[in-house]
């Protein structure tokens, strides 16, 4: 009893042995390569952060944060790769169909940083070839100077009444994967005509999936029909006039992930960020300063904010997402005009 103990504790020991000069060769090797290029839609405020969070432990690597929407990311990336560029060694985008693409067309690195086994499934490809960094929510919004509680939308539906004509902001699908999830989930809920009908009501048409938080705190549109929650949440707690409805018939749910490229110029210092990427430190830093949701089983959230379980989501399926982007972009444009 007491050898097969004392093998245990001896096992144990040399597997923690050989992780750390696993992980002390794998911080070696990127120091050596010097920098890391990530390619994001994530808010720059957030992207800058984590880099510099990257940056202060990992001295002498640089990160590169590329910004820009999650359309414009997958097209940076594929013309790229059609042209023989290989710039990119991290990509990441709020559009989980990008993924089952750039997979498919064999852009991916089969690699898995360490504790996303831990990760619910919707967080991670069973394939091994990406996993969800963050996850939000796409909201209803109003602003609580303009619109009393009584008077303001509650359900999707009720984003149809023609007393909004001319009062809305809506983010587009062609730009934002946080919004192609939220088209994708409502028209699995109500059909194309939910949206034919919302179009009457003539929306202010933005980018980003972050764009509608300023526009409706500055009252220029009172109410948003959609956007990312984190980033309405982010805007209230800076002080802004801004009201968050979680509608109860339903909350599309957005998980973004994060995925090494095949050809990445940096190989190592791209693992070694996304190691650092899923870090419970850095996965709580997305929580605690940003409001966002993570896959990871030990984050914990602000008080104010409502936990997942509490809420009625609506999941995307990436293939599905994938399949219908060419389809979600074209009744779209077709309905708002833009």
């Amino acid at each position: 009893m007491k050898k097969s103990l004392a093998f245990l504790l001896f096992a144990v020991l040399l597997a923690a042995h050989v992780a750390f000069a696993q992980d002390a060769n794998l911080v070696q090797a990127a120091r050596k390569e010097g920098s890391v290029a990530w390619y994001t839609s994530l808010a720059i405020p957030s992207s800058t952060s984590i880099a510099q969070a990257f940056k202060t432990k990992y001295t002498g690597i640089d990160v590169e944060v590329h910004r820009t929407g999650s359309q414009r990311v997958l097209q940076r990336v594929m013309q790229e790769a059609s042209s023989g560029i290989k710039n990119a060694d991290v990509i990441h985008t709020s559009d989980a169909g990008h993924f089952v693409l750039l997979k498919d067309k064999g852009l991916l690195l089969q690699y898995t940083p360490k504790g996303v086994e831990n990760f619910p499934a919707g967080f991670k490809d069973k394939n091994g070839f990406y996993f969800g960094m963050r996850a939000t929510l796409s909201v209803i919004a109003y602003n609580p100077k303009l619109l009393p509680e009584k008077d303001a939308p509650s359900t999707w539906k009720d984003l149809l009444n023609s007393k909004w004509s001319g009062k809305e902001v809506t983010a587009h699908p062609g730009y934002s994967g946080i919004i192609m999830t939220h088209v994708l989930g409502l028209v699995n809920l109500y059909g194309w005509e939910y949206f034919r009908d919302l179009a009457k009501n003539k929306l202010h048409v933005v980018q980003s999936a972050n764009d509608p938080a300023g526009v409706v705190a500055s009252g220029e549109r009172p109410v948003g029909v959609n956007g990312a929650e984190y980033f309405y949440y982010k805007t209230l707690k800076q002080g802004n006039p801004i009201k968050i409805v979680y509608p109860k018939e339903g909350i599309p749910l957005v998980v973004s992930p994060v995925a090494v490229a095949k050809d990445a110029p940096h190989p190592n210092a791209a693992k070694l960020f996304s190691e650092f990427i899923f870090s419970k430190e850095v996965q709580q830093l997305l929580a605690d300063k940003e409001g966002l949701y993570t896959g990871h089983p030990e984050v914990t959230y602000p008080a104010d904010k409502p936990k997942l379980k509490d809420l009625k989501l609506l999941s995307a399926d990436p293939d599905e997402l994938e399949k219908r982007n060419a389809e979600i972009k074209k009744r779209f444009t077709e309905f708002f005009g833009a």
